[in-house]
């Protein structure tokens, strides 16, 4: 594995290159000049932040409406986020995260398990990114100083949205491309690679960001590969005390009667490494190599890394799910609100879809606002809100309309939480319905569709 180092730690003259720049008619941009994709109706960012006004009206679960003054937090709104999020902006509101999940601008159509429409994945290029560019606009101006924001994206514009969130974010703020492994190995087509990941772009505001470094139980096998070693204080493993690059301080400096390797410096000055040979916590190899001893903790967690491959989608029958086409994983979503929020910060998911990302912020004592437009959306949203969740079974609808809706197996989205920095898998636990603790929160809509959707809305109201 390469490792950069910075200008002043080269110990050698620059290597020759073949390049000749100046021979070359038409020179390169300036350094300092900023990448930008150009498409017609690009808003500046001054006509995006221009107020855009709507209202908005409660609807209470026996279908009452009343007009509001602004959206308060534990809130479903049913509207286009544009409108949405520039009325959080109006009320002064600001989120520590916010996360989405948004079209992946895929040219197709998306229905539920029950066979209903969710919604149209099918602007245009130019549209949908300057669709998302306005947004995200919006986005950062919601964020709090110390606050982040994850987006969910495909692979098909992956490296746009990096490129956008690049010019609104800022290449310093940009902290992680996290690759997730989706689904299973027979996702696959004839001419070209599987299919298996999508993508979360990770950005902070500013460098100073809130972190809370997650992570999960390590497995037995884990243990003993990475602890191979044992004495009377426990498992251990042997790692260096030196690091690439050179420093002129104290790190660069003799210790035991020598230097660090070349190119190399101490981890930690030379009084430090004399406590640690004191502690017993040096091992000094036949040749007089020192390497220190770290031993393994009761607490020890494994750090996630930029690859998760263990938050797949649902992908078998016992797994509790809403049935909207595009349901993220759920201790995925507990993860993240844990790493980048803290207890009483407010999330924000503005493509909220089936609710995922509430119900991890409500399990994690965050308070949160979830925005969609997709009448299929808010309805799932509700529905797992208020009754759970239900396994996903063989994707059969067996009920017939005019029954009861029978919830007796309906899996209580607050039971048997475990730590959302301990729990790999994020198993479900089944409850009755009659255990089941609905979230407290206000379903809120855009006062023009109630005027257009009356009934509709009043249905979902009441689930």
């Amino acid at each position: 594995m390469a490792t950069g180092i910075l200008g002043h730690e080269k110990l050698s003259a620059d290597s020759l290159s073949a390049a000749l720049p100046h021979k070359d008619p038409h020179p390169l941009p300036s350094d300092a000049v900023a990448p930008s994709l150009v498409y017609p109706n690009r808003l500046t960012k001054a006509e995006v932040l221009s107020p855009l006004y709507a209202s908005f009206i409660q609807v209470d679960t026996d279908g009452r409406t009343a007009p509001i003054q602004q959206v308060s937090n534990n809130s479903l709104i049913l509207a286009d986020n544009l409108f949405g999020l520039h009325g959080l902006l109006e009320s002064k509101r600001k989120a520590t995260l916010i996360y989405l999940d948004p079209p992946y601008n895929t040219g197709m159509e998306f229905q539920s398990r029950q066979l209903e429409h969710a919604y149209s994945d099918q602007l245009g290029f130019a549209a949908y990114l300057e669709f998302m560019r306005r947004r995200l606009i919006l986005m950062r101006e919601l964020l709090t100083d110390d606050g982040s924001i994850y987006v969910h994206i495909g692979h098909q514009m992956v490296s746009h949205l990096k490129v956008i969130m690049d010019e609104i974010f800022g290449q310093n703020n940009f902290r992680n491309i996290i690759t997730r492994r989706k689904c299973s190995s027979k996702n696959f087509t004839k001419h070209q690679y599987s299919n298996l990941n999508d993508f979360i772009l990770f950005y902070s505001k500013s460098p100073a960001y809130k972190w809370n470094q997650p992570g999960q139980t390590p497995d037995e096998d884990w243990i003993q590969k990475e602890y191979p070693k044992v004495d009377k204080r426990g498992r251990y493993k042997l790692v260096p005390i030196h690091a690439p690059g050179t420093r002129r301080g104290e790190t660069g400096e003799i210790w035991r009667g020598m230097l660090p390797p070349p190119g190399k410096h101490w981890q930690y000055v030379p009084t430090k490494l004399e406590e640690f040979d004191k502690a017993g916590e040096i091992h000094w190899s036949r040749n007089g190599n020192p390497r220190r001893k770290v031993y393994l903790t009761q607490d020890k967690l494994v750090s996630y890394t930029d690859y998760g491959d263990c938050f797949r989608d649902a992908h078998h029958q016992s797994i509790a799910v809403t049935g909207y086409p595009t349901e993220k994983n759920l201790a995925m979503l507990r993860m993240i609100v844990s790493a980048s929020s803290n207890e009483g910060d407010l999330v924000i998911d503005p493509f909220c879809g089936s609710g995922t990302t509430m119900h991890a912020a409500n399990d994690l004592r965050r308070s949160w606002i979830g925005i969609d437009q997709s009448f299929n959306a808010i309805k799932a949203a509700i529905t797992r809100l208020r009754h759970g969740l239900e396994p996903m079974g063989d994707y059969v609808s067996r009920e017939e309309d005019d029954q009861p809706h029978d919830r007796s197996n309906v899996l209580d989205m607050f039971a048997g939480l475990s730590s959302p920095t301990k729990d790999k898998n994020g198993p479900a636990s089944k409850a009755k319905a009659s255990d089941h603790q609905p979230a407290l929160f206000s379903f809120v809509v855009d006062d023009e569709l109630l005027e257009m959707y009356p009934e509709e809305i009043r249905e979902m109201a009441l689930i």
